[in-house]
């Protein structure tokens, strides 16, 4: 497995690297390249990728693990850039609209609608069941929540607003052969119970989890909860775990933990 990551809050240490609020990472295992969630702006997102030597068209699966716009605003520049067909697999409720109230009231979901981007080649695979979509390739479905969540925003129901569960938050769970690497977006299914949930699914312990844990502003009994009770022997943290919650984190667990950046890579 080898995984790069194309969009995130910093940029990297390599010359025409963008950074911005959002995720998207390259996942790429025995041929198959699996691109994972496009963050905010596509035109940050394809502008990395072609640094990166990536193109669009090398591009097998988009997985998108919610449906909130840091994780699905580059999709439709991505799509007519492709222009041809790619499976998308994600949840049924990406669609949902959804709302932020701070700072301010404002939309989060994702910004575009289904039709539009189905028009330009999205191959939608909708499903909240963990299933393998391509050899060692897992969509983890559903997460169960055993302990605390880091669910944020509200959704409309009847006219209303509830706070959203977000249900649809999903990661990528990749086969390592006697462990598996977990791929997170936000991590909105707090990551013990993300960490817990792939160990169900592939039946194997979790090696390394990836991605953004959103920790930001977590109590420190909740970061004290996560490093005690963490199994996996490497947590490469970015996007919304917060820059105090990594450095909590960094102190107790040392050398386990290292900070996601454009152009990373890690290898297993």
């Amino acid at each position: 497995m080898k995984l790069t990551i194309l969009y995130e809050n910093h940029s990297g240490f390599k010359k025409g690297l963008l950074g911005g609020h959002g995720f998207s990472a390259l996942v790429e295992l025995d041929g198959v390249n699996v691109l994972v969630d496009t963050g905010t702006d596509g035109r940050v997102l394809l502008s990395n990728m072609g640094e990166l030597g990536v193109g669009p068209g090398d591009i097998d699966y988009v997985f998108i693990t919610h449906g909130h716009y840091d994780h699905t605003g580059g999709l439709k520049d991505f799509l007519k850039a492709r222009g041809r067909p790619v499976k998308v697999i994600a949840h049924p409720e990406i669609f949902r609209r959804r709302v932020a109230l701070k700072p301010h009231r404002r939309e989060i979901g994702i910004p575009f609608t289904k039709e539009e981007l189905e028009e330009l080649g999205a191959e939608f695979v909708l499903n909240g069941k963990p299933f393998e979509f391509a050899p060692g390739l897992w969509s983890s479905g559903e997460i169960a929540r055993r302990t605390w969540d880091r669910a944020v925003g509200y959704v409309e129901e009847e006219e209303r607003l509830v706070k959203d569960a977000v249900p649809d938050d999903m990661t990528l769970i990749v086969d390592l052969g006697e462990k598996v690497a977990v791929v997170t977006g936000c991590g909105h299914s707090g990551v013990l119970n993300i960490a817990w949930h792939a160990e169900d699914v592939a039946g194997k312990p979790v090696k390394a989890l990836i991605g953004g844990f959103h920790l930001i502003g977590a109590k420190r009994d909740i970061l004290d909860e996560v490093a005690e009770e963490i199994d996996a022997e490497k947590l490469y943290a970015g996007h919304c775990t917060g820059v105090d919650s990594y450095a909590y984190l960094k102190a107790k667990l040392g050398e386990r933990v290292e900070h996601l950046h454009v152009g990373k890579t890690i290898e297993f």
